[in-house]
């Protein structure tokens, strides 16, 4: 199956097409801001690298969330609209579940969310072992260690630091955002399904009253 999988919840804009298991080419951008101007352009490089037609996509994956709001609504329009143009099936990925893909043993994925929160979710060999959840930076730690009884621990994502000094000899991975590659081998292995953004809090900004 040949996959287009996107990324731009993050700190970063990523686009890799996979054939199954084979990487045919991808993509990656650390940006704060601007996915939205870049997607298009890299997603159409992507493609021309890999020698294919948009025609040839079978399906589309893309991270859902938790993220930026503005980010993760990028990716999901962008990736529904193409979607419907090719006539192929889509597949949402949990932020918090692209950035564990692939890392063995237990792995702990957490975001910065602001506000003193981290979106956390923890997993064995990409196994989710709890929901994601906005959480403290104190009860993700209390949290991870309940999960983790004693075994080692490998943080991830932009809330890897702060987390850190509450988890004693963790491994720290800062990841800036999800691979698009896994992105892609994720939502090849999911059934379709119609995407939606995985929200775990209201918006920052408010309507005035």
């Amino acid at each position: 199956m040949i996959v287009l999988g996107l990324d731009t919840c993050l700190a970063s804009c990523a686009v890799a097409v996979l054939d199954g298991e084979r990487e045919l080419a991808s993509a990656c951008e650390v940006m704060a801001r601007g996915h939205q101007e870049r997607l298009a352009p890299m997603a159409q490089a992507v493609m021309a690298e890999a020698d294919l037609p948009f025609s040839a996509l079978e399906r589309i994956g893309v991270t859902v969330g938790p993220g930026s709001f503005t980010g993760l609504r990028v990716g999901i329009a962008f990736a529904k609209g193409l979607a419907s143009a090719l006539d192929i099936s889509t597949a949402g990925i949990g932020t918090l579940e692209a950035l564990a893909a692939d890392l063995p043993g237990f792995v702990f994925v957490a975001i910065d969310a602001r506000r003193g929160q981290l979106y956390g979710q923890a997993f064995e060999d990409g196994r989710a072992l709890m929901a994601p959840d906005a959480l403290a930076a104190e009860t993700a730690a209390a949290r991870l260690a309940e999960l983790a009884k004693g075994r080692p621990v490998t943080l991830v994502g932009s809330g890897a630091a702060l987390l850190a000094p509450l988890v004693p000899k963790a491994k720290v991975l800062p990841l800036e955002g999800a691979d698009a590659r896994q992105v892609a081998r994720l939502a090849a292995a999911r059934d379709p399904a119609p995407l939606r953004p995985l929200y775990l809090r209201a918006p920052d900004a408010k309507l005035p009253a």
